[in-house]
């Protein structure tokens, strides 16, 4: 038998599966650690994690996978990397991480982005960078360079999570055009290297690694990871994304007005344009999409809330201590639509780029001491993270995107009717829940990048649909009352 092996370097867990190439089908998943990994937070807005730890999770996950199915080395015909985004990874000439990683939803560098962003015009930078340098990698990298001088004149080469992955993987530094957009380091018009912003920030373009295709040959597994993960050296790494193009490729969302979501510890909907545009406040992002090439031309514009499942797993360590998730998606399900005035706003995990980059942290409010049980913030908790992403959606049907369908993989906070359905009612799109995952994606896209498969229609064989949702008019008006009293609080709440 024939497999690829996809993982999904995440921020709670990474994520490995296994796809049979004949049927389609994943045979088996795992995820290391059993908790989640934790993110280090020295000062308020700070957020990084150590990358070897991802590389040991990669490693027991790998080994959880064939305790669930045997398979050789010799049979995994190639790798797929997904991973959390907007992530900096700094390493010396011998690949070791100099730093812990400033990951997605650190919010130190947004005063940086937000200077440039004066400095240069934000009609400068949203034609050839479609946003903000914002929050972004190449902000965070200025900041290493302006805070940590000593340590930015020994970085030989900067990553993304997924990139230094891979280079675990193949001892080969690379990245990819969608990795530079994702970071700001690339320039739209000129379809290059956005050296424009790398001479304001003052930083060094060598420091970048060299660019290979999103599904193709990236390099081979060395001696060493073969050893590690008792695999065949010289397997093909074949493809990787970032977590939210690559869930909208696991989704087959790759053509123009498709649009996936996700509701992990971020939540995000992501929908494809074939066209350059951008909201002119910067509040949802564009990047090249996986299928993006200049002929036929993809790109991705993705909304992020990052209080999503972060704010679940708060909620049931906080208010909910040895209750399972289950549990909690229960004690939900007992309070009414719009959880008896009880209104909670997601916004405490880092600067929130829906709100142009403020942070103004979580708040619960309404909340009646004489009334309300700890099932009202439960539900509120799941309607707030519905209703921000909402919000968010409203800005990206300004740009033009229809949404009608959205696609959902069945995990995480779509497990939990309640999220589903407030989903499906407040946004008043049909929602298709599918038998797929990051890891799963990542998987099938090897499939393509090795030649298993010979386009990435023959991927998606074994996708099934799960669950089919649609809105109903009683609850679309209930849900709809409740999301413009959540909104009307948003604006005084946020400034």
């Amino acid at each position: 038998m024939k497999y690829t092996l996809g993982y999904d370097i995440g921020s709670s867990s990474v994520k490995a599966a296994l796809l049979d190439l004949q049927s389609g089908r994943t045979l088996a998943s795992a995820f290391s650690p059993a908790d989640e990994m934790p993110i280090i937070a020295t000062r308020s807005g700070f957020a990084e994690q150590d990358p070897e730890r991802w590389w040991a999770e990669l490693i027991a996950a790998t080994a959880k996978l064939r305790k669930l199915i045997s398979f050789s080395g010799n049979e995994i015909a190639g790798i797929g990397i997904s991973y959390q985004m907007h992530g900096l990874v700094c390493v010396d000439k011998d690949g070791k991480p100099l730093r812990p990683s400033i990951i997605w939803c650190d919010s130190r560098a947004v005063e940086t982005g937000n200077k440039a962003f004066d400095d240069l015009g934000s009609e400068y930078c949203l034609q050839r960078f479609l946003n903000s340098p914002g929050n972004f990698t190449a902000s965070k990298l200025k900041w290493v360079k302006d805070n940590e001088p000593d340590l930015y004149s020994r970085i030989d080469k900067i990553m993304l999570p997924g990139d230094y992955i891979a280079m675990k993987l193949t001892g080969e530094a690379a990245t990819t055009v969608s990795g530079l957009s994702e970071g700001i380091f690339w320039n739209f018009r000129d379809a290059a290297i956005a050296t424009d912003l790398l001479d304001y920030y003052g930083l060094d373009a060598e420091k970048l690694s060299s660019v290979v295709p999103t599904f193709g040959e990236q390099g081979r597994v060395s001696k060493a990871a073969a050893e590690q993960l008792n695999l065949a050296v010289n397997t093909p790494v074949c493809y990787r994304a970032g977590d939210q193009p690559n869930n909208a490729f696991s989704l087959n969302v790759l053509n123009p007005g498709e649009v996936a979501a996700t509701a992990g510890t971020s939540g995000v909907i992501y929908g494809v344009i074939d066209s350059v545009d951008y909201d002119p406040l910067s509040r949802v992002n564009n990047f090249v999409h996986v299928n993006h090439s200049v002929d036929h031309p993809r790109y991705g514009v993705l909304l992020c809330v990052n209080g999503t499942g972060s704010l679940n797993s708060w909620l049931r360590r906080t208010f909910f201590s040895g209750l399972s998730y289950d549990q909690l998606n229960e004690a939900a399900a007992q309070a009414p639509v719009g959880s008896d005035g009880v209104r909670f706003y997601p916004f405490g995990n880092g600067a929130e780029r829906v709100l142009e980059n403020r942070d103004p942290g979580a708040l619960l409010q309404g909340l009646q001491f004489n009334r309300h049980q700890r099932t009202h913030i439960a539900r509120a908790a799941q309607e707030g993270i519905v209703f921000a992403l909402r919000y968010g959606m409203e800005i990206m049907q300004q740009m033009g995107l229809e949404m009608k369908t959205i696609r959902a993989g069945y995990a995480n906070m779509f497990l939990s009717d309640v999220f589903a359905t407030t989903f499906c009612n407040t946004t008043g799109c049909t929602i298709e829940l599918y038998n797929t995952d990051g890891a799963t994606g990542a998987a099938r896209a090897a499939a393509v990048g090795c030649g298993a498969y010979s386009s990435l229609e023959e991927s998606f064989r074994g996708m099934e649909i799960i669950k089919k949702i649609e809105p109903t008019a009683s609850l679309q008006s209930a849900n709809t009352a409740a999301y413009e009293y959540w909104k009307s609080g948003l604006t005084a709440y946020t400034i």
